[in-house]
């Protein structure tokens, strides 16, 4: 049984010092673990379990000397593992070099898995610290039993458990006791913050060489046995079929191994990925047109207008600040494409690729190969951008049922024109927000949105970085500057009257250290932004030059951030500056066009992204310091980015931006 008050301690068998501990099951406090032994007549322990959630934080101490923690969620380049290793490294006294952070597999009997919701650190930060507090009080007790001095009198430091007189153990040689011991003679409390050493401080992330050099590894690296290459040949317009396909000439080339029709389009396997894609450009397909073909652009914008709610009445005897706002579809576009590798058997399954949902995904996956879903083992792998791309998984499903037609393992590669232009996207939406005023303030406000997806158009849509946020708060930061121009107010000025407490503080802050009101050359401006989400607290305060209003540049941001506890305070500042490019290319440049039932982008050649030249000359990230447990971070100054981008942009033009991106 877990509480809020305690968090319970199950011995599980292994030879090492193995600890697991449930997520998502109620947030423990500082008080001690409660430790329970194994049954009478039961296996010598493998692991220690808390609670009895299916869903587990394995850690394990290897008589190597390395401290392993299988990780619930994936790795996209967030910087997860590090801010993982840093909070087990905190607690168990080891030194951050000596912490591994693999991916856990999809788990066999359920369980919480879900990256997202800039959730995972808030999650982890508690059962990460206690399961690595249970360890360090174990390994001390076994160490203090081998050297019979009272537990108390010991210390651990670097991977290590301390005497008095100089003597030291590593863990690794301890780990074997360890494991026998089910109730430690120390508290299994972790730290105060006042004692933290790890957390709080900034850190290279633990993947960094690896990253650099080549060593990480991604699905399209794996060496799977028998994994041939394998693309899809892809219809040109959003839900199109196949109608006909001959594919004479593509057998007949050298490197192809197959050709198989699924219902997404026509896979070809080969020797090498350069001979499939050559392969699929000779295949002659007929394709039946999707149900979006007599739609574009224009009609998606009348139908997202049509679909706002009427307006209530205003306030007798108030004015009006009001705008209906537009936002395009927008293409996740993570840097590694996606690529999933599958071995599909008559009664099993076996798949490797990155995914935020990897529980769900083995459910789908049974589903489609109709194999029960113990038969199906997932194994998550780390990858290169995901922005939400990776909550869903239709690469891994085609490469499945390729494999299973093809009866033979396959390594199916996305492209990026696929990704663009048949990938689920932000959806587009329209909002009508208005603010009355009367008596020099404001008496009421509406906010009313539409989406595709609440409209019956077949585009594939998937929840994008700050999902709803990075459009609705943007629509509320643009009203909020008007609002203040037609009270006479200046923008800061205006917002700070009507905040308190920590968005506040987040305000003041960047609007000091990015010099708010400066004199600025014309052309130029000034924009600023608050936002909260997530637990946390953001402020943005974005200088443009629009001199050119149809190549604008973002020349200056500033933001500052309260996100609670900043366990990794050079990852955060990292999620800040990311953040902030989103907000700057969905404002100024990046979207997708619809024409005729087909994304015209294919490629960053065209889905214009902000690049280097686009990237503000110069950024500073404030981390306000708390004690508070960690709120999210991951998605959080997305819209306060946007919004303050777009009111900057609003000043320096003199206009009054309703359609983004604002360059399309």
């Amino acid at each position: 049984m877990t509480t809020r008050r305690k968090v319970i301690v199950y011995a599980v068998s292994a030879s090492t010092l193995t600890l697991a501990v449930p997520l998502g099951v109620g947030v423990p406090t500082t008080a001690d673990a409660e430790v329970t032994p194994r049954r009478p007549g039961t296996r010598p322990p493998t692991a220690v379990a808390v609670g009895t959630d299916a869903e587990k934080l394995v850690l394990e101490v290897t008589p190597a000397n390395r401290v392993v923690v299988r990780l619930p969620r994936v790795e996209t380049g967030q910087g997860i593992t590090t801010a993982a290793a840093m909070l087990i490294a905190e607690e168990l006294d080891a030194r951050l070099r000596d912490v591994d952070i693999p991916l856990a597999d999809a788990r066999t009997d359920g369980g919480n898995q879900y990256t997202g919701g800039s959730s995972s650190v808030r999650t982890l930060y508690d059962p990460a610290r206690k399961v690595a507090a249970v360890a360090r009080a174990r390994l001390v007790t076994a160490a203090a039993r081998q050297w019979r001095v009272p537990a108390r009198t010991l210390r651990t430091e670097n991977t290590m458990v301390i005497a008095p007189d100089g003597r030291t153990a590593t863990f690794g040689s301890l780990t074997a006791a360890a494991a026998r011991i089910s109730r430690p003679d120390v508290s299994s409390a972790p730290k105060p913050a006042g004692r933290h050493r790890i957390i709080g401080r900034p850190a290279t992330r633990i993947d960094a060489r690896d990253l650099v050099t080549g060593a990480a590894k991604y699905a399209g690296d794996l060496a799977v046995p028998g994994a041939m290459p394998t693309v899809v040949a892809r219809p040109p317009t959003l839900g199109g079929t196949v109608a006909t396909v001959d594919d004479t000439r593509a057998r007949g080339m050298p490197g192809v191994l197959a050709v198989v029709r699924i219902p997404s389009g026509v896979a070809v396997l080969a020797q090498t990925f350069h001979h499939a894609m050559q392969a699929r450009e000779a295949l002659r397909i007929t394709w039946k047109p999707g149900p979006m073909a007599a739609v574009s652009d224009a009609q998606i914008r009348s139908r997202l207008r049509a679909a706002l709610p009427r307006p209530a009445a205003p306030p007798r005897g108030s004015t009006q600040v009001q705008g209906e706002f537009e936002f395009a579809l927008v293409s996740h576009a993570p840097m590694e494409v996606l690529t999933a590798v599958a071995d599909v058997r008559a009664d099993r399954a076996e798949l490797w690729f990155s995914t935020q949902t990897p529980t769900d995904a083995r459910g789908s996956l049974a589903e489609a190969l109709r194999l029960p879903e113990r038969s199906i083992k997932v194994h998550v792998v780390r990858g290169g951008g995901s922005f939400g791309r990776r909550l869903s998984y239709e690469a891994a499903i085609e490469a499945a049922l390729i494999s299973k037609a093809a009866r033979r393992p396959v390594k199916l590669m996305w492209s990026r024109t696929d990704d663009m232009r048949h990938g689920g996207m932000r959806p587009a939406t329209c909002h009508r927000v208005r603010a009355s005023l009367a008596r020099g303030r404001v008496v009421a406000s509406a906010h009313d949105s539409a989406s595709v997806d609440e409209l019956a158009l077949p585009i594939p849509t998937g929840a994008w970085r700050s999902v709803d946020s990075g459009m609705s708060r943007t629509a509320d930061e643009i009203i909020t500057d008007e609002t203040a121009k037609a009270l006479g107010k200046d923008p800061v000025a205006y917002r700070r009257a009507l905040l308190r407490g920590t968005p506040r503080a987040v305000l003041d802050k960047v609007a000091a250290a990015g010099r708010w009101g400066r004199p600025l050359p014309a052309g130029w401006g000034q924009g600023v932004a608050v936002h909260e989400e997530y637990g946390s607290t953001v402020a943005c305060l974005a200088e443009i030059d629009a001199t050119d209003p149809r190549d604008p540049r973002v020349v200056a941001v500033t933001v500052a951030a309260d996100v609670g506890t900043a366990v990794n305070p050079r990852g955060l500042e990292a999620q800040l500056m990311g953040a902030t490019m989103d907000g700057i290319s969905t404002i100024l440049y990046a979207g997708l066009h619809i024409d005729r039932g087909a994304v015209r982008e294919g490629s960053f050649a065209d889905f214009r992204y902000a690049r280097q030249r686009h990237s503000p000359l110069r950024f500073a990230a404030h981390i306000m310091p708390s004690r508070r447990p960690p709120g999210g971070a991951g998605e959080l100054a997305v819209p306060a980015a946007a919004g303050a981008v777009a009111n900057a942009y609003a000043r320096a033009t003199g206009t009054r931006p309703r359609r983004f991106p604002i360059v399309f």
